[in-house]
C-alpha cells in the first residue's frame, strides 16, 4: 500500500485547522474543503455566493497542481454552501471550471461554514 503524502502550497490559504491541504494516496488527491479565503486569508466575496465559489475553486486548482493534478480533471466535487437559494449563480461559477464530462458532485445547505464564508468546496483529484 502507498504511504498517505501530505500536499501543501502557498499557493491557497493555508489550513485553518488541524487538517492537510490535500493527502495523496493511490493515485488519488484528497482535497480538503476549500474556503474562500486569499492567500492572505481575508474572506474574497463577503456577500458573493458565485464569487465565493470562484474563489475556493481557485485555491483547489492551486492544491491540486501541487500535488501533480489538475482540478479540471476532478472525480468528484463536494459544494457545500449556506445559500442554497443561490444554487443556480453557484453554479453558473462552477461550471466556469470543469469541461464535459463534469466530474460527479454533492451539493449540500448548511447553516454555517467557517470563518462566515457562504459557499466551501472540497474534492477528489485523479493524480498523473
Amino acid at each position: 500500500m502507498s504511504p498517505r503524502v501530505n500536499i501543501s502550497t502557498d499557493k491557497a490559504p493555508a489550513a485553518i485547522g488541524p487538517y492537510s491541504q490535500a493527502i495523496a494516496h493511490g493515485g488519488v488527491l484528497y482535497c480538503s474543503g476549500a474556503i474562500p479565503l486569499d492567500s492572505a486569508g481575508e474572506l474574497v466575496g463577503a456577500n458573493d455566493p458565485p464569487e465565493q465559489a470562484r474563489q475556493c475553486l481557485r485555491n483547489l486548482d492551486a492544491v491540486a497542481a501541487a500535488g501533480g493534478g489538475e482540478l479540471a480533471e476532478a472525480l468528484q466535487v463536494t459544494v457545500y454552501t449556506t445559500k442554497l437559494e443561490e444554487f443556480p449563480a453557484i453554479n453558473e461559477a462552477y461550471a466556469e471550471f470543469f469541461d464535459d464530462p463534469p466530474p460527479a458532485r454533492v451539493t449540500i445547505g448548511v447553516s454555517a461554514l467557517p470563518k462566515g464564508a457562504l459557499v466551501e468546496i472540497s474534492a477528489l483529484v485523479p493524480l498523473k
